[in-house]
């Protein structure tokens, strides 16, 4: 996948460029992710690495800077790929030891115009590319224009391309999914009032790292009760209660590309009456947003469609009242409806791509792209406006899809989420053991 993305990232810098990435620095005691821009363009996964692409030269246009091989590092922290395997398995023209990015760099940026370049991935990094540039700013005046005299925002071509995915990561796209349908569906049958949130949590992490998973999308969410009204509720530590509602907001993140995908369920198994009413309208919300989804609807048709739904719905249960067009207009509904309906998904589950176009318009929806759809409501324990029987229910419902030719694909349409198929999976009681 890698070297036709180098192509067509060079043939969108032009002539006159030079693409220069750095590699996401080590985070103590985690595990290691690359920056997704970062193994976008080279599949190179290594700490402490730079790549360099560039159209004009005639042989070096994929060059890496990587940590040389060193025995007795390998021997605590793992086998490195080393220069040699930069070339060999990654495909680079040339690879470099890291220490000789200073004394090499400019061979490559002296006869540059341009560095296309991302802040923020490494901010010591960058604190070492701001000097280079004023360098050659100064050098220039003497040198008879030498070396790059504009610094460009590299995410711009980056994010259109990785906003369309190719068939190769679809297939990659819907492994991550598939193991993410597995692990709810183990969620929902395992679950029991009596056992704490960060046992269902163990639960799916496990379900995904048997899959070949080396981490979630995200921070795995298990919000019962009161948690279920807290949208990026983390702690996951309370005892699940009976009759308790509970939000499961968890995805696999499979070879860099990341479902995200959220069920709400009863904790006994049975939805009650009040959640049930609660249920059905985030339900129908966003069975209206996905009829909304095809090629060439605005991204924010499916959120408006199920916007209309969900104040429709607060106005049936006593929570809002008048015209549902002057409520939605006067955001009357914010406090119960706290986020967007849909974002893009890719390599990591808030992904790159724009949602509007320069001129304010929406971006529309092409084949190939993936959103999330994800209708939510949320009545928390101190709003007294709402009716007590729906305090402390949150509910979010969210599926992942990719947009077809003529409509779209649910990816995840294979864990349950009407009530009736929710309740009978439950029946299905998992007894679950490390096995």
């Amino acid at each position: 996948m890698y070297r036709p993305r180098r192509e067509e990232f060079m043939q969108k810098i032009g002539s006159g460029s030079v693409g220069l990435f750095r590699s996401a620095p080590e985070v103590k005691q985690r595990k290691y992710r690359q920056d997704s821009n970062f193994h976008y363009l080279t599949g190179f996964d290594e700490p402490d690495s730079i790549c360099l692409i560039v159209p004009d030269h005639p042989e070096h246009k994929f060059v890496l800077f990587v940590r040389p091989k060193d025995r007795y590092t390998e021997q605590w922290s793992g086998i490195r790929a080393g220069v040699e395997n930069a070339i060999e398995q990654h495909e680079a023209d040339i690879a470099y030891p890291i220490e000789e990015f200073d004394e090499r760099i400019s061979v490559y940026l002296d006869k540059a115009e341009r560095i296309y370049y991302i802040f923020g991935v490494d901010p010591a990094f960058d604190e070492k590319i701001l000097p280079l540039f004023k360098d050659y700013a100064g050098r220039k005046r003497l040198l008879y224009d030498q070396g790059p005299n504009v610094i460009v925002d590299a995410r711009d071509i980056l994010h259109d391309m990785r906003h369309v995915k190719s068939e190769a990561e679809l297939k990659i796209f819907r492994q991550a999914a598939a193991i993410t349908v597995e692990a709810h569906l183990a969620a929902m049958k395992a679950m029991e009032p009596g056992i704490h949130e960060y046992e269902i949590e163990a639960l799916i992490e496990y379900v995904f790292r048997k899959n070949g998973v080396l981490r979630p999308s995200y921070g795995t969410i298990i919000g019962s009760g009161a948690n279920s009204t807290i949208i990026h509720y983390r702690d996951n530590d309370e005892i699940i209660k009976d009759g308790s509602i509970v939000v499961i907001d968890a995805g696999a993140e499979y070879h860099y590309y990341a479902a995200d995908v959220t069920r709400t369920i009863p904790a006994n198994g049975r939805f009650s009456a009040a959640q049930r009413e609660v249920y059905e309208i985030v339900l129908e919300a966003q069975w209206i947003a996905l009829e909304n989804v095809r090629p060439n609807t605005p991204f924010i048709a499916p959120h408006n469609k199920a916007l209309t739904v969900l104040v429709e719905g607060l106005v049936r249960l006593g929570v809002l009242s008048g015209e549902v067009s002057q409520l939605i207009e006067e955001r009357k509904y914010y406090k119960y409806v706290r986020q967007s309906t849909s974002h893009w998904l890719g390599m990591e589950a808030q992904d790159a791509g724009k949602f509007r176009r320069r001129d304010g318009s929406w971006m529309p929806l092409q084949p190939n792209m993936i959103l999330t759809i994800e209708p939510g409501l949320y009545f928390s324990e101190d709003m007294l406006e709402v009716p007590e029987k729906y305090r402390n229910i949150g509910v979010r419902i969210e599926d992942d899809v990719v947009v077809t030719a003529d409509g779209y694909e649910n990816l995840t349409a294979e864990i349950p989420k009407t009530i009736s198929e929710i309740e009978v999976v439950m029946k299905e009681r998992l007894t679950f053991t490390f096995s």
